[in-house]
């Protein structure tokens, strides 16, 4: 090796600096040494001997819902991938299609954790441990419920809608849901909550959910004024959008006669005029405590503490 004959070490003490073999005591100013004469005679590791010589692979393997990927999901995933960096640790998503017939990720890059934004069946579990990983996070299979399983932080939105509306005098209440049939599990997820919430509270009347696009959105606020609805609480602020602008567009007053809360803050909520009321979640915040999550699964450290700022918080606008 160059590095080693330039420098009149041997190969082993070389490798051992250059791979951060761990269990080695060599002295600082000698693994400096060689890692100033390395970056000048340009070398560069090659990956896999040196996750083969260390045991990791520096990769964390984030596998994703089939989702569309909206303003925040990729907030969360820039974080996310920007703590994993700093740390000298790489994120790589994947999506896994159900006809699907690509050789999954965790076969191929032995990533040193795999963690999944939902779920794994018991079936995929065995298929990742018997590719050797030893790591497996999913929000529902780790030891302890992530913020917002049980503790209803980041995943309280719906909740935190339902309660603004009822305290803005609302008293009929209805869910707009949207039409991509990708969000179809997560949207009735967040529906379910706000009916089991306005359910609960005195005098406030739950009238359902409507899918809402271009073409429906019509049909579904007639229906929502004869039935009464007063309050309506939106999957996120692009179904939101679509049911204050046909209100702008055929001047039905907004809120005086319908209130309208969306969900994730994004940029549209801000600039949309009305200015959307809505729900922001800490979504980078989140980001970053999976990120150290994984880390701490590797390191075998502390998992991290979650953050008042993981709640979800209540963005009150022109639309409630």
């Amino acid at each position: 090796m160059d590095v080693a004959r330039s420098l009149g070490l041997s190969r082993a003490t070389v490798g051992f600096v250059l791979n951060d073999t761990p269990g080695q005591t060599i002295p600082e100013s000698t693994r400096q040494r060689v890692l100033n004469e390395a970056k000048r005679l340009g070398y560069h590791p090659h990956s896999a001997a040196r996750a083969l010589a260390s045991g990791r692979s520096h990769i964390v393997l984030l596998v994703l819902p089939d989702w569309p990927l909206d303003y925040s999901m990729r907030t969360h995933l820039d974080e996310a991938s920007a703590t994993l960096d700093r740390a000298g640790y790489a994120l790589v998503t994947m999506v896994p299609h159900p006809d699907g017939q690509a050789q999954p990720l965790w076969e191929t890059l032995r990533p040193d954790v795999v963690m999944g934004m939902t779920p794994f069946s018991p079936r995929e579990i065995a298929d990742i441990r018997a590719s050797g990983i030893n790591h497996v996070l999913t929000p529902a299979q780790r030891e302890g419920p992530l913020p917002g399983e049980e503790g209803l932080l980041f995943a309280d939105g719906p909740r935190v809608q339902v309660e603004h509306l009822a305290a803005q005098g609302r008293r009929t209440l209805a869910f707009a849901a949207p039409a991509d049939p990708r969000l179809a599990q997560l949207s009735a997820e967040r529906s379910g909550l706000a009916a089991r919430t306005a359910t609960r509270m005195p005098g406030i009347t739950w009238a359902g959910d409507w899918t809402i696009d271009e073409g429906s959105v019509a049909t579904a606020v007639a229906e929502w004024l004869s039935a009464g609805v007063d309050g309506v609480v939106a999957y996120n602020d692009d179904v939101a959008a679509r049911i204050v602008g046909h209100a702008v567009r055929t001047r039905l007053r907004v809120p005086d006669r319908l209130a309208v809360i969306g969900h994730d803050d994004t940029p549209l909520a801000r600039l949309f005029v009305p200015a959307l009321s809505t729900i922001r979640v800490d979504t980078a915040g989140l980001g970053r405590y999976l990120a150290e999550l994984a880390l701490s699964t590797v390191n075998q450290s502390a998992p991290p503490v979650a953050t008042p700022e993981m709640q979800a918080h209540l963005v009150a606008r022109e639309t409630t």
